[in-house]
């Protein structure tokens, strides 16, 4: 499940965040099953309570839910679907406007970069490192 945790941030926030990404990487596809909590928590080494307080954020956020007894699933609404990719989209571009402004990068050749490597790594994706 790869998942390295820092001493930022809650722990429950950080599985929540990792789902979030795997979800919108479409790694856990909408109606797919998620691990039980029980599962999580071994696989991740975290207290079961932590486990379920993740879960519960997540379903209160609708990317997950639970009917009865059956196992959890990740939400079919398209909506928060989209939702949720904008979302990190919107944290990952805050994060990178942020980081160029502390080292004082015009906006002209920030976009400038932004294209140009963009482009670049379209063209060597699915190249091995052999080609």
């Amino acid at each position: 499940m790869g998942l390295k945790f820092n001493s930022r941030d809650p722990v429950y926030v950080q599985v929540v965040q990792h789902f979030k990404e795997r979800i919108a990487k479409g790694e856990l596809e909408p109606g797919g099953e998620v691990p039980s909590r029980r599962e999580l928590a071994n696989k991740l080494k975290i207290n079961p309570n932590t486990a379920q307080r993740a879960y519960r954020e997540m379903e209160e956020e609708g990317l997950i839910f639970t009917e009865g007894n059956l196992p959890s699933r990740v939400t079919k609404d398209e909506q928060i679907l989209r939702a949720l990719r904008e979302e990190l989209i919107m944290e990952a571009t805050s994060a990178f406007i942020t980081s160029m402004r502390s080292i004082k990068v015009p906006l002209d050749e920030m976009l400038e970069n932004v294209k140009e490597n963009y482009e670049k790594t379209s063209n060597n994706e699915g190249k091995g490192e052999n080609d």
